[in-house]
């Protein structure tokens, strides 16, 4: 019976986050993340450099005890880097058993976007940005949808867990 009850509150918790995006800013681009990958939500924080990762993964920061290893999205999305600021974020996600700190310019708001309004990314041979998952129209905005569990292909995430260890 209680495992009955807790399929059911799985599924109802999925259910009142279906459609629901964390969605943040990088300059004047908007970028979403499905809010069943989000942890939680921190401001920018002292962050320990680790030797010998990609110059996109900044390093790991020390969360309430627990190590996390901390990207930042400019340099993964070849962005210009841009000093951080009072609004500067880090959104803690939970990807393949691992937490990953996104180092954002901003956070913005959690969208409901409904399947509607969904499309899938244009094909303008984008051999490297798979972690586009989709496009979401919402009012008079564009944002891109982001697939967490392509963010880092395979040797970054072995590079991760060996940092993590």
């Amino acid at each position: 019976m209680n495992e009955e009850l807790n399929n059911v509150l799985d599924v109802m918790e999925e259910d009142t986050q279906k459609g629901k995006f964390l969605t943040f800013s990088l300059g004047n681009e908007y970028y979403g993340i499905d809010i069943m990958y989000v942890t939680e939500i921190v401001g920018i924080q002292p962050i320990t450099v680790v030797p010998e990762l990609p110059d996109f993964i900044r390093g790991i920061i020390n969360l309430r005890g627990k190590i996390i290893p901390v990207m930042d999205a400019r340099l993964k999305f070849k962005k210009n880097p841009k000093e951080y600021n009072d609004r500067t974020c880090i959104i803690v996600v939970d990807v393949l058993d691992l937490s990953i700190g996104i180092i954002v310019d901003a956070v913005a708001e959690v969208l409901n976007i409904s399947e509607d309004n969904i499309v899938p990314p244009p094909n303008l041979n984008s051999g490297g940005r798979k972690y586009i998952k989709s496009v979401a129209k919402s009012n008079d905005n564009v944002t891109l949808i982001l697939d967490c569990e392509k963010l880092l292909n395979e040797n970054e995430l072995d590079e991760l867990m060996i940092a993590n260890e």
